[in-house]
């Protein structure tokens, strides 16, 4: 009975029947009372979204998988600390942490969000050693900074690791096929069920017939070889009178025993659940490259302050659990980062052997030929003659040579330092040469979803908005139903003032997803680019209720509580987006924009610089950082910030402007008359410029130069209040020695 039980849930859960699966395990766990059981119930909440009902089940339990259930749970809950503590238990300090990669994983992502990055990139790093292939944990040391070269840590040392472990299973299942013929051949009657580990090492984990001590949940019937990713666990004895089956799946005696079960032996051990982390963000300098207010006339304070961010990620990573589907069970989870943490269920075998001829004899129930143990001692030699290349074993049911197992493990490798390389790039805003290194990727890797979200990110950076437009409308077409970098489509789209698509954009989203983030942001986007910024605020302030990990969310809310002039609120909001993420350094950004304007000139010279280590190369962060240097009369620092933003983007308007009003402050007119001269051809209607213009053939005493550049900065339309600030100057062009110096 329990054995039909365990296999009705595993069923269930593979099938996507979660009702069913969370019914029938609460009768096998009140038939059966057992940690194992309560392990496999646990299993059934998390698939259902139900991380609260898991929670209190484990709560208390000490088998490592259950500790490793329980620590998910609580991370759903957000109840950090207590899931630190079922991995890493006070009282054992040399524990190990469960289920391998994916448990050092899981504790990585509670270090980052409880602001320890160190911890947290060591955790990170030890999953990619025990598992290379665990992508989700590389992206994270790109997040934090962290990432060694792709080339390094998809080397050599991954190839070996991986080759052993593929090896070894190779090996075995040659083991195990001439273990079946002696076995067969000496005796059939007297079978007994036995552990067998796919992959020896210390994080294999002992596998046991599903009807005995010990049972595993996976998505197939074959034997998985995620074993050697998780961590041993005591077995615990249930209370079950049944006999266990025999090994060997297809063997029956030749006499039936009526009161014997005969069920699938083959464990089920598989690995996998849904985890997210934050996204990363992007500076929207698009938005910064007008001066708020007076500098250029058509900016207001949104397209002044706006920043972008990668949030898209939610970052989604998989983790180890003991079952057999993949599913999002955190409220804070979106869409796949992982879709599984390489579950690559083996099925061991080696040709057909005549063992599995006999065993099919005895189930018709033939009598047992004493002449048979020859033949099959006959037929095992030839076997261990045969070439290795005729060697194999089944991955994912494909039969898998030792040659073709050193071939895949070189093309898998080769691909993901390729997409490593130019992820850590990205997050290093070294975009140039990040689009460069994506486009050595094959075609057929390139035209897929993420790689172009990838490469409008990049764009986007790099301020190449009809680029990045044509990017993500690419990866839209290649997944319709990935929400990945759509937020930042949607400020791409809020850039170009394109109002339609942006519009048609949000309500895609909103009907392919209304829990998702992504959803709220792009909405929230089209109604502050039609200026409805208390609409756009209550969308963005949904995106955070969704998921308060998403911080370019909250750096949303701060530009708008900014654009509102709530800067309390503001500096709030940004605050909560580095708590999320330490490096956002848009949030930096607009902390510092924030004291800028209240002319706390020291704060926001702090915050500006810290967002400019973290991004070197933005020439937004550069100009506003010289900006607050020059106002604390640090005026040489601030020219040679301003150089190095013209340097970074020649197309950026905003730090010649300002180099221009630093110079007329050095009392150097005649550079910044010839920089204002550059400005024109790249500025040609912006009026700060020929009003900055006009002031400067002023304080020379160029009445008629002066006169002529206010005209023409009246003419091109601006804000009221410079209208205001022109006209006052030329009602005193003939008052000696007055300029006015404000931007």
């Amino acid at each position: 009975m329990e054995a039909m039980l365990v296999d009705c849930v595993n069923n269930s859960l593979r099938h996507f029947v979660y009702k069913n699966a969370i019914f029938m395990c609460e009768r096998l766990c009140a038939e059966f009372p057992s940690e194992v059981n309560l392990q496999l119930l646990a299993t059934s909440y998390l698939q259902n979204n139900q991380a609260y009902s898991a929670y209190h089940l484990l709560k208390g339990t000490q088998m490592a998988q259950s500790r490793y259930l329980f620590a998910l749970s609580c991370f759903q809950m957000d109840l950090l600390n207590e899931a630190e503590s079922a991995l890493c238990p006070v009282n054992e300090a040399g524990a190990e942490i469960p289920n391998g990669a994916a448990g050092h994983y899981l504790l990585g992502l509670i270090y980052k969000y409880t602001d320890r990055r160190k911890n947290a990139a060591q955790q990170f790093r030890q999953s990619l050693t025990i598992d290379p292939l665990l992508w989700a944990a590389y992206e994270e040391l790109c997040i934090l900074g962290a990432a060694e070269e792709a080339t390094a840590v998809f080397g050599e040392t991954a190839a070996l690791s991986i080759q052993k472990q593929y090896m070894q299973q190779l090996s075995t299942s040659l083991g195990l096929n001439t273990y079946d013929e002696e076995r067969n051949s000496t005796s059939i009657k007297n079978t007994s069920s036995e552990d067998y580990s796919p992959r020896q090492s210390k994080h294999t984990q002992s596998l046991k017939d599903i009807s005995g001590n010990f049972h595993s949940h996976g998505l197939n019937g074959g034997v998985s070889n995620m074993s050697f990713y998780n961590t041993p666990s005591p077995v615990a004895a249930q209370l079950s009178g049944i006999a266990p089956p025999p090994l060997f799946r297809n063997f029956q005696p030749a006499v039936a025993n009526p009161n014997s079960l005969i069920t699938d032996s083959s464990p089920k051990s598989t690995v996998n659940s849904t985890l997210q982390a934050p996204r990363r963000k992007f500076v929207d300098e698009g938005k910064l490259r007008k001066i708020s207010g007076r500098l250029f006339s058509d900016s207001g304070p949104r397209r002044s302050s706006r920043l972008s961010a990668d949030s898209g990620v939610n970052t989604n990573s998989s983790v180890a659990t003991v079952s057999g589907n993949v599913n999002n069970s955190s409220k804070y989870l979106g869409g796949s980062k992982l879709s599984s943490l390489a579950l690559r269920s083996v099925t061991l075998r080696k040709g057909h052997s005549w063992a599995n001829e006999n065993m099919d004899e005895g189930v018709r129930g033939e009598p047992f030929d004493d002449s048979r143990p020859n033949t099959a001692s006959t037929t095992s030699n030839d076997a261990k003659s045969c070439d290795q290349e005729d060697e194999t074993m089944s991955i994912g049911g494909t039969a898998m040579s030792a040659q073709r197992i050193t071939v895949g493990v070189s093309e898998i490798l080769n691909l993901l330092r390729t997409l490593g390389e130019g992820c850590r790039l990205s997050y290093t805003y070294r975009c140039q040469e990040a689009l460069d290194t994506y486009m050595k990727l094959p075609h057929k890797h390139y035209n897929t979803g993420w790689v172009l979200s990838q490469v409008g990110k990049a764009y986007f950076e790099l301020i190449d908005y009809l680029e990045a437009e044509k990017a993500f409308r690419l990866a839209r077409q290649a997944s319709p139903y990935c929400l990945e970098g759509m937020d930042i489509y949607s400020t791409v789209l809020y850039h170009l003032k394109e109002d339609m698509k942006l519009s048609y954009l949000a309500q895609e989203l909103i009907s392919t997803d209304r829990l998702a983030p992504q959803s709220w942001c792009a909405m929230g986007n089209c109604y502050s680019l039609q200026k409805d910024h208390e609409t756009a605020l209550k969308n963005f302030l949904r995106a955070v209720q969704l998921n308060p990990r998403f911080a370019y969310a909250h750096t949303l809310c701060g530009h708008e509580y900014t654009t509102l002039e709530d800067f309390e609120n503001g500096m709030k909001s940004y605050q909560n987006a580095l708590r999320v993420d330490t490096r956002h350094y848009n949030a930096w950004y607009g902390l510092g924009m924030i004291y800028l304007r209240q002319e706390k000139l020291e704060f926001s010279e702090h915050h500006f610089r810290m967002a400019f280590l973290i991004n070197p190369s933005s020439s937004v962060i550069m100009s506003y950082l010289g900006t607050s240097l020059h106002a604390l009369k640090k005026s040489e620092e601030a020219l040679e910030i301003m150089e190095q933003a013209i340097l970074a983007d020649r197309k950026n308007p905003l730090p010649m402007y300002q180099k221009a009003n630093i110079l007329v402050c050095l009392e150097r007119l005649d550079e910044a008359l010839e920089v204002l001269e550059e400005l024109k051809e790249y500025a040609p209607s912006e009026s700060s410029v020929y009003a900055l213009m006009g002031r400067i053939y002023k304080r020379r005493n160029m009445h008629d130069k002066a006169m002529l550049h206010f005209g023409l900065a009246l003419d091109m339309k601006p804000p009221a209040t410079d209208v205001a600030a022109i006209k006052a100057a030329m009602e005193k062009l003939h008052v000696p020695d007055e300029i006015d110096e404000s931007p």
